[in-house]
């Protein structure tokens, strides 16, 4: 059919079975809007999935970064002499075993690989040298050390020096 036959005869169906006529403008208006109404709707269903996707890779993010930061918490808390290399071969072991608990994982590396855990009760030789600043000494205490160490050696070098660092304050 032409579009001047359906001008002529434009019949719409109703619910209730009575024939209603529409304008054929007004029924090619709601057909384009029908068409970009699900034109429309597949794009946002297509974002969606989208969406989803993305929702389930962030997710699966979030997961990994947990379980690194509980590997990193139980490697610090087990004394990692070196946190960074530990965090690799603890990683690999878990992706590894599929072992997913971090302790039991911390606790196997300690038993197999002891170097990369510092003893217990013992500082790493690093940690003592950046351990904290040393306030420097006053000329006052300075002279108080020379004062209490003639005193107690009654050597006569040691009272000497007391002598000579207590001239700066007579």
């Amino acid at each position: 059919m032409s579009e001047a036959e359906l001008s002529d005869q434009d019949v719409s169906g109703d619910l209730t079975g009575e024939e209603k006529v529409v304008p054929v403008s007004e029924a090619i208006r709601y057909r384009r809007r029908a068409q970009s109404a699900e034109k429309e709707a597949a794009v946002l269903a297509e974002e969606v999935s989208r969406l989803k996707e993305a929702k389930a890779g962030l997710e699966g993010e979030v997961g990994r970064l947990k379980a690194d930061g509980a590997l990193a918490d139980a490697l610090v808390a087990a004394g990692a002499a070196d946190l960074e290399a530990a965090m690799l071969v603890a990683r690999a072991r878990m992706e590894q075993e599929g072992e997913q608990d971090a302790a039991a994982v911390v606790e196997a590396l300690r038993k197999e690989k002891g170097y990369l855990f510092e003893a217990r009760g013992s500082s790493a030789p690093g940690a003592l040298k950046t351990a904290g600043v040393r306030r420097g000494r006053s000329d006052g205490q300075i002279a108080d050390e020379a004062a209490r160490r003639a005193a107690a050696s009654g050597s006569r070098a040691d009272v000497h020096e007391y002598m000579r660092r207590r001239r700066k304050f007579v």
